[in-house]
């Protein structure tokens, strides 16, 4: 299929409602863990994608220019970073009407009162936790699947929690079609609809842990499950006005272990929607306290 025939065929779903999921493009090989897409010339790229992902060129231009604006603003630290970003197709999970603002800055609407992060803030975070192959990952707001989509770009042991459970079982049927349409990394990720509050106990300890909700304090569950070494990106503050913290877990010089904090975006301000609170199955209020 040509570049014109992909522009068209971009129109049409621009223009319209989602198509279904067995109408669109397959994924022509295999996912290889090696494989890395041209990192430094947006034609090539696009080419190579076309080749190796059966994806639209439209889109892949937006994703192409979105990624140079992202490493301007240094936000994506490696090459395996700037691999993660490029190989995911933000566009999968949006609404339908967003589809035009895929790869814009800002935060968009998914339904149930909550957003899809915008794609330099998921480069940032996802980046601050240096996220290794086989490394254990735990997300806790699973959302619209695209950060857990991300993650499974860095590694294939993925578990997201979901606490609306309307939006969990969709984001799971998500990642489903998209893993019988050939993107078999996404298989790497493990859901659940549950309070993330409390973490994943059974699954971990996690290397890494990426909160993608706004509390005013770390949960303890979160830092027992994370082990020792381990990174976690946590949005911490007041309601709206949080700030997103890397928060390392090191052994002490005397014992025991310490907390290490930093501001990856320098005292920023970075607004996130709340951390809520799930009691037997109504979510009632925030875990702020």
């Amino acid at each position: 299929m040509n570049r014109r025939d992909f522009a068209i065929g971009a129109a049409a779903l621009l223009g319209h409602s989602l198509l279904p999921r067995a109408s669109r493009a397959d994924v022509p090989t295999a996912y290889n863990w090696q494989a890395f897409p041209p990192l430094d010339n947006k034609d090539q790229y696009i080419a190579w994608m076309v080749a190796n992902r059966g994806e639209d060129p439209v889109y892949l231009a937006q994703r192409w220019d979105r990624y140079e604006h992202m490493i301007g603003h240094r936000d994506l630290f490696t090459d395996r970073d700037k691999r993660a970003f490029l190989m995911t197709p933000r566009e999968e999970f949006c609404l339908k009407q967003n589809l035009p603002r895929a790869y814009e800055r800002d935060f968009l609407d998914i339904g149930f009162g909550v957003t899809i992060s915008g794609p330099n803030l998921v480069g940032r975070m996802t980046s601050s936790i240096d996220v290794q192959y086989g490394e254990k990952v735990l997300e806790v707001g699973t959302g619209s699947g695209y950060q857990s989509a991300y993650l499974a770009n860095l590694t294939d042991k993925v578990w997201s929690i979901e606490i609306i459970k309307p939006l969990a079982e969709r984001t799971r049927s998500t990642y489903d079609a998209l893993i019988k349409r050939g993107y078999s990394e996404y298989a790497a990720i493990t859901t659940k609809n549950a309070d993330g509050y409390y973490g994943w106990e059974e699954a971990g300890p996690f290397d890494k842990i990426i909160v993608t909700c706004g509390i005013d304090h770390i949960p303890p569950p979160l830092l027992r499950q994370l082990k020792s070494g381990g990174i976690m990106v946590i949005p911490i503050g007041p309601p709206g006005a949080q700030h997103v913290l890397k928060v390392v877990k090191k052994k002490g010089v005397l014992g025991g272990e310490r907390i290490v904090r930093s501001d990856i975006y320098r005292g920023s301000v970075v607004p996130f929607v709340p951390f809520t609170k799930l009691e037997g199955d109504e979510i009632v209020g925030t875990h702020n306290q």
